[in-house]
């Protein structure tokens, strides 16, 4: 398909969701340290990420952010759950990238969660006309969410510690609206080597 409209990657939004939390631990780059080489050994103490989270649900295109939101506290998120995401998506795009809406020439690409591929999702898509593409299983290489997004957002938020879900909320939020506009761009772009080596490895995946 990329091959056939150089287009293609433009035309693509894709989403997921994943939980943020008040305490989020350093990462090992992150808590390295410079040390001598008869220094003794820095201790390191064990945290575990805090209880007090949310989940972010966000979706985003080639010019960047779409539509996001935090599911509401309490709320799980099954096909009923999503089908309410996936109408308010449908909502932004109309009021974001109209002419995609009005032409309905866009792709929908997410992973395949159950919530994701129920079948109470794939009628809604049949019903408001919405194209999806197929997402390899078990394929986080190919996921720009999990790749890109997510891991852009949460390195900037790792051994921030915040009090209440707001706070959480109010800093990823300011989080993705910093990403440049080129960096979505130069994400999607990657997609398509991506899944290229996919392909020539037989589809191996790679982190």
């Amino acid at each position: 398909m990329i091959n056939g409209d150089k287009n293609f990657l433009g035309k693509v939004i894709t989403g997921d969701e994943s939980w943020c939390f008040a305490y989020d631990p350093e990462t090992k780059r992150q808590s390295s340290e410079w040390a001598g080489e008869h220094s003794p050994r820095p201790k390191k103490l064990r945290f575990q990420k805090s209880k007090v989270k949310t989940m972010l649900m966000v979706f985003f295109d080639s010019q960047g952010i779409v539509h996001k939101e935090f599911v509401q506290e309490g709320c799980t998120v099954n096909a009923e759950c999503y089908k309410g995401v996936l109408d308010r998506l449908i909502s932004r795009i109309r009021r974001v990238r109209p002419t995609l809406y009005r032409t309905r020439d866009f792709f929908l690409l997410h992973d395949n969660a159950p919530e994701h591929s129920a079948a109470k999702i794939r009628q809604f898509f049949t019903q408001k006309q919405v194209a999806t593409l197929n997402h390899s299983p078990y394929s986080p290489d190919l996921s720009l969410p999990d790749y890109f997004l997510f891991p852009k957002v949460k390195l900037q938020l790792k051994d921030a510690r915040f009090d209440t879900t707001e706070e959480i909320q109010k800093a990823v939020t300011d989080q993705l609206h910093k990403i440049p506009a080129e960096d979505f761009s130069n994400a999607t772009k990657k997609l398509e080597t991506r899944a290229n080596l996919c392909i020539t490895s037989n589809g191996s995946y790679f982190e």
